[in-house]
């Protein structure tokens, strides 16, 4: 009888923690913590500091490493989708570190980068939608009238990012995005966040960003789950608030 138990228990139950591999739960305290948003600060890109042309201001709630990394992709690519939850928390952090300084009580709209059809098909669903999802309802439980607009779509297809360069994505990318009809009466008057899950080159988000300035909206702020450590601030190999690199952290 116990055995039959132990067997049934690890189909419901998970069997480890997704960020670091421990008993028998989705997400252990410490690996919680690493997505709590207590680290949550302006950053940027690795490989051109300053971005991409039309880049907002980059906001990140946690550091893309270690149990970080794992957590984002057993929800992105494994479908592990209660990870939704305390990924949405480290997005939240980063969108309210974004917001800071805007009109108290504004409404603020979560905006997410679409993934491409092939890959929602792929992994059966959208993982910066579901994460922004979890933020927006957890900015409403701390009184922050945040919502999220399907405001953007992908108007060609583009290249798997994997592998390319950021002048190469940035090239990829050109063009890819646009507002979907109806799609900029869904954030007219609001505070506009982009959200994805992680950043790189900054490709992305400035893709992003120009498709909604054509469309005649603008991005306030672009708030992501998580970026390399070496994007933060005040952190071995970081940059400065000048996008230089922080001569107080790193070895000549």
């Amino acid at each position: 009888m116990r055995e039959w138990w132990r067997e049934l228990a690890g189909l419901v139950l998970p069997a480890e923690c997704a960020g670091c591999g421990a008993g028998r739960v989705l997400l252990c305290g410490a690996c919680r913590y690493a997505l709590s948003g207590t680290g949550a600060g302006r950053v940027r890109p690795v490989a051109r500091p300053r971005g991409p042309a039309g880049l907002p201001a980059v906001y990140a709630g946690a550091r893309y490493e270690g149990a970080v990394r794992a957590v984002v992709l057993a929800h992105k690519e494994r479908g592990a989708l209660p990870l939704a939850g305390p990924l949405g928390a480290a997005l939240a952090a980063a969108v309210a570190r974004a917001g800071d300084g805007g009109a108290r009580g504004a409404e603020l709209v979560l905006v997410p980068v679409p993934s491409a059809r092939r890959a929602v098909r792929a992994r059966g669903h959208d993982p910066a939608r579901r994460i922004a999802l979890a933020a927006s309802a957890r900015l409403r439980r701390a009184g922050a009238p945040a919502r999220v607009a399907p405001v953007l779509r992908l108007r060609r297809a583009v290249a798997d990012q994997a592998g390319l360069g950021a002048r190469e994505r940035q090239e990829n990318l050109a063009g890819a995005l646009e507002v979907r009809p109806g799609g900029a009466a869904l954030a007219a008057g609001a505070r506009i966040v982009l959200v994805d899950d992680v950043i790189t080159t900054g490709a992305t988000l400035a893709e992003a960003a120009r498709a909604l300035r054509a469309a005649g909206l603008r991005a306030d702020a672009a708030a992501v789950v998580a970026a390399p450590a070496r994007s933060f601030p005040g952190v071995p190999g970081g940059r400065g608030p000048d996008g230089n690199p922080d001569r107080a952290q790193t070895r000549e």
